[in-house]
């Protein structure tokens, strides 16, 4: 399912027209300025009893190597975003 997929199944979901359905995706999900977005950058998680948390994992800084070259690299911290489905989400994919 794709945005607009998604856009079209909130809206006949819910009884709302195509525009607000888009922009409560948009206020929920957009990379910029979405608040699922936003509460990971401020480094809280997100987390929807029954569905699944949204947080940051952060990896260490290690040293790796370049498999063309076989040159040692070091390899800097990073931080990035992770899901966990709940249990509601598990038991209903099954």
């Amino acid at each position: 399912m794709n945005k607009s997929e998604l856009v079209d199944a909130l809206s006949n979901a819910t009884g709302h027209s195509k525009t607000d359905a888009a922009a409560a995706i948009d206020a929920l999900f957009d990379t910029n300025s979405g608040v699922i977005a936003k509460a990971l950058q401020s480094g809280d998680r997100v987390q929807i009893t029954g569905f699944g948390t949204f947080e940051t994992k952060s990896r260490k800084a290690r040293t790796g190597r370049n498999p063309r070259t076989g040159e040692t690299i070091e390899i800097p911290p990073t931080r990035s975003p992770g899901f966990r489905a709940g249990k509601g989400l598990k038991d209903a994919v099954k």
